[in-house]
This record gives structure tokens, sequence and C-alpha cells, in this order.
């Protein structure tokens, strides 16, 4: 990929995170996670997504994370045949030596991914394009079946797969249609037993002084859940309330499970039930709205008492 190193070495200089579409080098934020940052830079004739990922501190870590991220896309794209979008990881030490990470994509169109689709396609739809998903996860799940050494992960939620040859002004699902998984930047395997990925990397964005219980307590839960795919599929359902499209759980639920009954019955999955998906979700929302209440706070004393940068970006209120 084509891609001006110097351009985001220029952003790097001169990025604002509390406002981060004010800044010198004009950009547009296309989503946001945990740890990251994704926008397009105006106008850019190049059309490619940048997702910014500022956890690392050492040239230990993100060579570790590169060589995880190339083998992670490799194994889904060679030995799954799961299609990715062109992408691209890269690397560089700002003015201040510290390092700045990016994986930048080609970028998709955003009313094909998956949390649009679903608001424009009829339910029977949805339904199909769950379907199709849960096809793509299964290939993951049958690699763990069959290799003793190699666990593979996913976050299965729907925002993560877009529709390939998605037409909006016609708006049409069916089983023939192929899905292209979006998001790889969180390299999620295990080879004999160890992470890939450098687990603490995870919570660095939680302020400081909550990491150490946040990693005695969570971290283990929270990573287990990515490899486990009744769980990521609970996932999956539950962020249904979140898109406010609740009305709809019930159906895919009954899909679901006969999918696990017919097409994944060598897994011995046991049947999900609307109150598991009530549940996580509730559980899950209350954590998120506590853990963004506390960086908000971390942002404050960092910002405004130590005058110094914060390098992570916070959304505003999400209807949840």
């Amino acid at each position: 990929m084509k891609i001006n190193i110097e351009l985001l070495k220029d952003l790097e200089r001169t990025i604002d995170t509390i406002n981060p579409e004010k800044g010198k080098i004009p950009i547009k934020i296309l989503g946001y996670g945990e740890i990251s940052l994704v926008f397009e830079i105006v106008d850019d004739p190049l059309h490619l997504a940048y997702k910014r990922i500022p956890i690392f501190d050492s040239v230990r870590q993100v060579k570790r994370h590169v060589w995880a991220f190339d083998t992670y896309n490799r194994i889904l794209r060679e030995d799954l045949g799961i299609i990715l979008p062109e992408q691209e990881a890269i690397w560089f030490k700002d003015e201040e030596g510290k390092i700045q990470f990016y994986i930048i994509q080609q970028k998709v169109d955003t009313e094909a991914v998956g949390n649009h689709v679903i608001h424009n396609v009829s339910d029977q739809e949805v339904e199909t394009l769950i379907l199709l998903a849960m096809r793509e996860m299964k290939k993951i799940w049958m690699l763990n079946k069959t290799n003793e050494n190699l666990d593979l992960g996913i976050d299965g939620q729907i925002s993560n797969f877009v529709v390939l040859d998605y037409n909006p002004n016609n708006p049409k699902i069916d089983e023939t249609k192929k899905l292209l998984y979006l998001d790889t930047s969180t390299p999620m395997f295990r080879k004999n037993g160890a992470e890939a990925m450098e687990a603490i990397l995870f919570l660095k964005s939680a302020p400081s002084f909550l990491r150490f219980l946040l990693k005695a307590l969570f971290l283990q839960e929270v990573l287990d859940r990515y490899y486990d795919w009744r769980l990521v599929t609970i996932d999956l359902l539950a962020n249904f309330f979140k898109e406010q499209k609740p009305e709809i759980i019930p159906l895919l639920i009954r899909r679901i499970n006969r999918f696990f009954k017919e097409e994944a019955i060598d897994f011995n999955i046991e049947p999900i039930t609307i109150q598991e998906v009530q549940k996580y979700y509730k559980s899950d929302k209350t954590i998120w709205v506590a853990f963004q209440n506390t960086r908000r706070i971390d942002r404050y004393i960092k910002t405004k008492l130590f005058r110094k940068k914060y390098n992570f970006y916070l959304p505003g209120k999400i209807k949840r």
C-alpha cells in the first residue's frame, strides 16, 4: 500500500485527542474502539482508513504485535479462506521518541458494514446475514477443533462484517452473499496456550490506577470469551440491544440455535436463551459505562491538572 508516513508524523505532532477532527490535518472519524481511533484523512485520493493504536512502550512490544497481526491475517486469509481487506501495519517513533502504531486499510463502503445493513433490510434478511456470519466463524472453530497447538479467537460483532457487492439503493441479503471480515487489528490466537498478543496491552487505555485490579479480576475472563464460540455468539446477539433492535433478538436466537443443531452439531453447543443474552448485555453495559467514566476522570487529571497529552479518544454519549 502507498502510505504517506510523513503525513502521519505531522498528524501526531498536531492531533488533539479530545477534539480530533479539529487538528491541523483534517480527518473524519469513522469509528472507535477502547484502544483505537479509526478515521479517514479528508480528501485522501487513496481512500484509506487509519486505525490509530497508541499502546506500545517498547520496540520489542510493537514488533511482537506486528508479527502476531501478520500471522493472524495469514491464517484467516490463506488457511481459512476468510475475506479480509487490503491492509498493512506500520509504526514509527514521533518527535518525543514515543512509538505510534497504525493499521491502515482500504476503506470500505460504510453502508455495507453489518451494523448499518441491519437497519436497512428486512428481519428475514438480518437473519440471513447472521447465518452468513456464523458460517464464517465456523471456519475458525473447525481449525481449533482439528489443531492441538493453535487456538484462534474472533470478535464476532456484526459491525466487524462487511457485505460484499451490497447496493444501498437496493439493499438485499441472501445466502449467496459473501462477507468480508473487517477487524483484525487485535490478533487473537494462541500457540501452545500462549497468547500471541501481549495480553497486558488490552488494558493500556484503562486509567493507571485501575490496571492492576482489572488485570487481576477481569483480563483473563475477557480474553477467554473471544475463544469460546458460544460466548462470542451471545456477544453478537447482545449487541442488537445497543443497535436499538431488541425485538429481533428472539428470532435470531432461534436461527442460531438451529444452526448449532444442524450445521455445527459436532461442537455440542448448548442452546442460547434470551435470558442469557439479556443478562450478558446488562452486565456489559454496566461495565462499559463505569469504564468510560473512569477514563474521563483520568483524562481530566492528565490534561487539566498535569497539562499532559491524553493518548486515547473517548466517544461521546452512546445510546445503549
